[in-house]
């Protein structure tokens, strides 16, 4: 590279360059997973008057505020994502404890008891078994075993399912619904039909 190392102020730059044409809730996602791909723990915490000076004379080089998170309610969540089995529904609610919540209600990781609530919240039937449908959600590869017994965490295979697969409200569209539909029947005896 022949430019020389950029200081912290043409990085913001670069990166809000990059960023401003996405939606701010794709901007978070993309965040996050440029931290996960980093190596970097969570977002830290902004601490003490001074930090705000910090956010302010970067807000006012740059030009682009920092818009706060808002959550909302589990119920208009997984209305807008419609998921369409009960793993994706588990995803679903995963990723809404973790990044979509309220700031007091984002957890890392649900559990059985979760999810009921979730159905609860949602007026979705209750599952028979909770747990099995952690435990199928997790061989799908949608979640990982979290710290605790019985608890999962969302991981960016289901991060992506929710944020970019499911739908987004009524008119989003999605081909998970094709990707559902069950296959033809093929032949018995592994030979093609006669035409």
């Amino acid at each position: 590279m022949a430019k020389g190392h950029l200081d912290d102020y043409e990085a913001v730059r670069t990166v809000v360059a990059t960023l401003e044409s996405f939606k701010p809730e794709d901007q978070e996602r993309i965040i996050r997973w440029a931290r996960e791909k980093l190596g970097l723990s969570a977002a830290p915490a902004v601490a003490g008057a001074g930090a705000e000076g910090v956010v302010e004379r970067i807000t006012a080089e740059v030009g682009t505020p920092l818009a706060p998170t808002k959550g909302s309610d589990i119920r208009t969540f997984i209305a807008n994502k419609r998921p369409q089995t009960d793993s994706q529904f588990a995803a679903a609610v995963a990723y809404y404890y973790r990044f979509e919540a309220p700031e007091p209600q984002r957890r890392e990781t649900i559990t059985s008891d979760d999810l009921q609530d979730a159905c609860r919240q949602t007026g979705r039937e209750r599952f028979t078994k909770p747990a099995q449908t952690l435990v199928n959600a997790h061989n799908q590869g949608y979640l990982d075993k979290g710290a605790g017994r019985g608890a999962y965490a969302i991981n960016t295979v289901g991060e992506n399912l929710v944020a970019m697969a499911l739908p987004e409200g009524p008119t989003g569209g999605s081909t998970v619904n094709a990707r559902c539909r069950r296959a033809r029947p093929k032949p018995k005896g592994g030979k093609k039909g006669r035409r």
